[in-house]
């Protein structure tokens, strides 16, 4: 039998099926169930900064009489003259938005309780200050990991490309300021010079990098003439797009790598280390067919090790990368014609 154990951030796992944040992650019965069907590692629901600014709003309008007083104290603060207004405003916000965080950093320390496998936080924020402000309560909460969800649309006009890699690079540096623990980034493919972002940015210092953040993509409904939600699970040929850039990217980039997005067999599993990721990340498929069907990820990764004489994963990952294959080329565009040519 194989030996499916890998490294990836530098955390140990038994094989590198990962589930993906979802909100299947969201419930400690259905870690309890992920780690009895042999996931390697649990990415937890992500925590969103617009959601802790909902939650603290909520707080701030409760009626709940335990709040009260200290209700009261904010809003004596805030008539006092000899106080700036906006530092009173500032102070009561962060307390709110620390009071709202409390249940998401009480069910890491209960999910650690719960499995023995590593289990990583993920927060999506969109200013530089909360992601340390949020990171840094993670670590101690006692998070194994922290993966940063760093999907920004790069659609502000005014912004250049290395206006947002500059944006990346602070959030990254503000957040290694306060945690010591790993830390990996997942990205989406809008770039216009993703290799060259991809490598700059795994020398950063974080540990790992996830290929691709799956995006919220709008739809038209044309009976209701409006806007409407897209797809939004995975399809089984969505990898494809993820498999070529982690071959090129791998070798070349200065961190492990996590393939995600399309990953619905085991067969998707295989293509993908063998384009040289450490790990694959899985949530569509759990969606759509159970949380059992990890255990059939694993065992048909296994299968296919020992038929094919493997017994490590580390023989066979980056066997297909393109800086190990002989021909370079044919994970570009430059093989189009030549595929077409042959279809008709």
């Amino acid at each position: 039998m194989a030996n499916l154990s890998t490294s990836y951030m530098g955390l140990q796992l038994k094989n590198p099926i990962i589930v993906s944040s979802s909100g299947l992650s969201n419930s400690i019965e259905n870690l309890k169930k992920m780690e009895a069907a042999n996931a390697g590692a649990i990415v937890l629901k992500s925590i969103f900064e617009e959601q802790i600014m909902m939650e603290a709003d909520k707080f701030i309008d409760s009626t709940d009489p335990s709040l009260s007083a200290m209700k009261k104290g904010f809003n004596d603060i805030l008539t006092n003259r000899s106080y700036d207004y906006v530092e009173a405003m500032d102070y009561m916000s962060n307390f709110a938005k620390e009071h709202s965080l409390k249940e998401y950093l009480n069910f890491i320390s209960l999910a650690k309780k719960s499995v023995n496998i590593p289990i990583i936080a993920s927060i999506n924020c969109v200013s530089a200050y909360d992601w340390s402000f949020f990171a840094k309560r993670i670590q101690e909460a006692g998070a194994d990991a922290l993966e940063l969800n760093l999907y920004i649309l790069p659609s502000d006009i005014n912004k250049t490309a290395a206006n947002y890699d500059e944006m990346y690079k602070k959030i990254i540096s503000d957040v290694k300021k306060y945690v010591s623990i790993p830390i990996s980034l997942k990205l989406s493919y809008y770039s216009s010079s993703l290799v060259n972002t991809f490598v700059d940015l795994s020398k950063s210092g974080i540990s790992g990098m996830v290929l691709f953040n799956k995006p919220y993509n709008p739809d038209i409904n044309i009976d209701k003439i409006e806007i409407s939600s897209g797809r939004i699970y995975s399809s089984a040929d969505e990898y494809l797009r993820t498999l070529r850039w982690t071959a090129i990217l791998s070798g070349r980039v200065g961190c492990d790598m996590a393939a995600s997005t399309g990953v619905h067999n085991y067969e998707t599993v295989v293509k993908l280390i063998l384009a040289g990721s450490n790990a694959v990340q899985v949530a569509s498929l759990l969606y759509e067919k159970g949380i059992e069907e990890i255990n059939t990820l694993v065992n048909g990764l296994n299968k296919w090790m020992d038929e094919h004489n493997f017994k490590y994963i580390d023989e066979f990952r980056g066997k297909l990368s393109q800086i190990n294959i002989e021909n370079p080329a044919v994970l570009e565009r430059v093989q189009f014609m030549k595929s077409y040519a042959q279809i008709v």
